[in-house]
């Protein structure tokens, strides 16, 4: 993958991109619209002969402890290529890609335990295998300790107008993961949790709730964050099926954000967030790490259907009130017209009472 950071120039800007070979394939940096003379090039575990099979470096040692290791620098372009080599502090991305410290940061963790050369030439086409050393300080705290090796060139860029360049280093490297060995715990702890409900004005219509949370990684050993949502009659798992994993280092947090269709509005909706991370050996072994689950409400007010159940209200309450009034409107007419017989018959009985 590639990141792009700035670095110091002398008058120009500095852009740093950063790739890191943590996938099944070795990394690759081919600058977007290159020419086709541009440089590009890989890099990837190796042993002394060259690649070895290996996406990322692990090793598992003792404070005051050291080890040699290997990568290889393959130039997949045209031209002999002189590499620049580092090593720098590594950490996840907030989207969940590893990456290292640019090359204006200084290192203070694993980064500061590589030492390798400071350069490789690599001839077109060519590769050459790099030896480097992971040397563990006698205080080492036990668990994961990340950190990079990289492979980067420097060229400079011009605006279209020709004027100022712009000095980019593009880098590729691997992910070197150290354990250090002692009392390994495994931890966690989920804040800042937060629900939102997002209604629809159509009443006959459900609304969308979002739930958010950071996972924090309190251990000395990274995790592979995972578990489920359940609320609203519904079950969501995360990472989704399909999704990169989320593996969060010691220290380090991570924000996730789950979407909830289908959610009617109750008033309070009530849910459960389970939350059941991973750990394992560096030989793949499970380690125990302890499930949470956190109760999550959704404060969703039905609006709409109070405003639906209002209108059929009143309109019950108008039909009602009109019926009353017609009803003693009629009561009004029937006795007038009574009372207007009454007259009318003692009038036609005086008038009888005058011919006689």
């Amino acid at each position: 993958m590639t990141s792009p950071t700035p670095t110091p120039l002398a008058l120009c800007a500095a852009v740093l991109v950063a790739a890191f070979g943590v996938l099944g394939v070795p990394s690759v940096a081919q600058p977007e619209e290159a020419p086709s003379d541009a440089v590009s090039w890989s890099v990837s575990p190796a042993d002394e002969s060259g690649p070895d099979g290996r996406t990322s470096v692990e090793h598992e040692l003792d404070p005051g402890e050291s080890i040699d290791d290997h990568i290889v620098v393959r130039n997949l372009g045209s031209a002999d290529v002189v590499f620049h080599l580092a090593a720098a502090d590594g950490y996840y991305t907030p989207a969940g890609r590893f990456d290292m410290l640019p090359s204006d940061q200084e290192s203070v963790a694993a980064g500061t335990w590589i030492t390798l050369p400071d350069e490789v030439s690599v001839p077109a086409g060519g590769a050459v295998v790099v030896p480097f050393t992971v040397a563990v300080p006698d205080n080492a705290e036990p668990g994961d300790h990340a950190a990079g090796v990289a492979a980067s060139v420097l060229s400079i860029q011009k605006d279209d107008a020709g004027g100022t360049g712009v000095g980019v280093e593009s880098r590729v490297g691997i992910k070197v993961m150290t354990r250090v060995t002692g009392e390994i715990a495994p931890a966690f702890a989920v804040r800042n949790l937060s629900a939102d409900y997002e209604m629809t004005w159509n009443p006959f219509r459900a609304g969308s709730a979002t739930v958010s949370f950071d996972v924090a990684n309190t251990g000395n050993t990274r995790l592979d964050a995972a578990g489920e949502l359940s609320i609203a009659g519904q079950t969501i798992a995360f990472p989704a099926e399909g999704e990169r994993r989320q593996e969060i280092l010691p220290g380090e947090s991570r924000t996730f954000t789950i979407a909830v269709p289908d959610v009617w509005p109750l008033v309070a909706v009530g849910g459960d967030l389970r939350i059941t991370p991973s750990s394992s050996t560096l030989d793949g072994d499970p380690l125990a790490v302890d499930a949470s689950s956190t109760s999550v409400t959704v404060w969703a007010m039905p609006w709409p259907q109070l405003g639906l159940v209002a209108g059929a209200a009143l309109l019950v309450l108008a039909l009602l009130w009109n019926r009353i009034r017609s009803r003693r409107r009629m009561e009004v007419l029937l006795s007038t017209a009574r009372e207007r017989g009454r007259e009318e018959a003692l009038d036609e009985a005086r008038r009888e009472e005058a011919v006689r």
